[in-house]
């Protein structure tokens, strides 16, 4: 991404502070802080930050410690960088001056319990004292809406995992192991340039297969039985998510049905979702089919979520929360049936919301065995 590009986020957050009333903003998610900023360490923990941003009407620094000083400067041109010595608690009283601070905004849904107490205590002690305000997921929201930039890295993560998968499928037979799989998948992400995965790769055979994040065991993959692959690679910080189930041999009857009626309910789903559906709709669309298949009480998730600089983010297309879909949103289509002793069967495409429709990015017809 080029400067102006978070020149531009920078604008749109700073036009969010009146209503958001605060004066400064401090910004410790990695993934919000890398779309805010460009810098691109990530946090090994929630306990041991890379980084904070704190963003006023006229200011913009990045609080680091001398392990990322020289990265940050070279990621983040718009910040500037500050290496603390002991710690960003110790810090926080010269940014307050530097920013004539007052209310401080900061993620709620973010910053740990521990982190937050000090933090709050170092604020009260100031002269002014800062207050906080704990603030909505408001840098998601603009994660939301992707840009052209954003759209062609994402088709390209997209593309790349599609190609892996592709040759793994190719690959596999009876008798490997689900561990040795996986372990294929990650290897092979590297390998065409990847960053890395973007999560575990889920292999799943047998009676695994009836649980949605099943982790790859020694197990051996049996003949007709199916293979949920849930792999996605992240290229250029920006993540790919896809499902695919197969059968190494003719499945039975039983499997083939539910086969059908997965693939049935994405198809429905990708048909129909357009810009100014909510969310809940379209998870109704999928969801209604698998329910008048009566396989309603083994479709446990939801329909999908978003996906870019975080493997899950929004928006969520499910049941429970509410939100119109608009263009240029990227998202999964993944509807399932989990039937315990038994397996199952997912089915995931990662598409993008434009005007007449959803295209699908990770484009694969010849994974879908009938």
């Amino acid at each position: 991404m080029n400067q102006p590009v978070f020149e531009n986020r920078l604008s749109s957050l700073r036009s969010k502070f009146d209503s958001l009333e605060v004066d400064t903003i401090w910004i410790t998610q990695p993934e919000n802080r890398r779309y805010l900023s460009g810098f691109k360490a990530g946090d090994g923990q929630l306990t041991e930050s890379s980084g904070s941003l704190f963003i006023s009407p006229d200011q913009a620094l990045l609080l680091t410690d001398s392990r990322y000083t020289t990265q940050a400067q070279e990621e983040a041109a718009g910040f500037e960088v500050i290496t603390h010595r002991e710690g960003v608690i110790n810090s926080l009283s010269e940014i307050f001056d530097r920013l004539k601070t007052r209310r401080l905004g900061f993620e709620g849904g973010y910053l740990i319990w521990d982190l937050y107490e000090k933090a709050k205590e170092k604020a009260a002690k100031h002269s002014p004292a800062v207050e906080f305000i704990p603030l909505p997921g408001f840098v998601e929201e603009m994660r939301e809406i992707k840009e052209p930039g954003e759209v062609e890295v994402l088709g390209r993560s997209a593309q790349l995992i599609a190609d892996v998968l592709a040759q793994v499928i190719e690959e596999s037979r009876p008798s490997q192991s689900e561990r040795d799989i996986a372990w294929r998948i990650e290897t092979l992400v590297r390998e065409q340039g990847a960053d890395g995965v973007a999560f575990p790769p889920i292999v799943a055979s047998g009676p695994n297969s009836a649980l949605p994040h099943a982790v790859p065991t020694d197990r051996r993959i049996g003949e007709g039985e199916p293979i949920i692959f849930d792999v996605g690679a992240r290229v250029d910080g920006y993540c790919s998510d896809m499902t695919r189930t197969i059968f190494l041999g003719n499945p039975s009857s039983y499997l083939k049905d539910i086969y059908h009626i997965v693939r049935e309910a994405q198809g429905s789903a990708l048909e129909s979702i357009r810009p100014g559906i909510e969310s809940t709709e379209a998870d109704s669309i999928a969801r209604d089919v698998i329910k008048k298949a009566g396989f309603g009480d083994f479709f446990g998730h939801s329909l999908g979520h978003g996906i870019g600089l975080a493997p899950h983010e929004r928006p969520a297309l499910g049941p429970l929360k509410q939100e119109v879909l608009r263009e240029r949103m990227v998202f999964t289509i993944e509807p399932g049936i989990y039937v315990p002793g038994k397996g199952g069967v997912r089915l995931e495409e990662m598409v993008i919301l434009e005007e007449d429709g959803v295209r699908v990015l990770t484009t694969s017809e010849n994974f879908y065995p009938f």
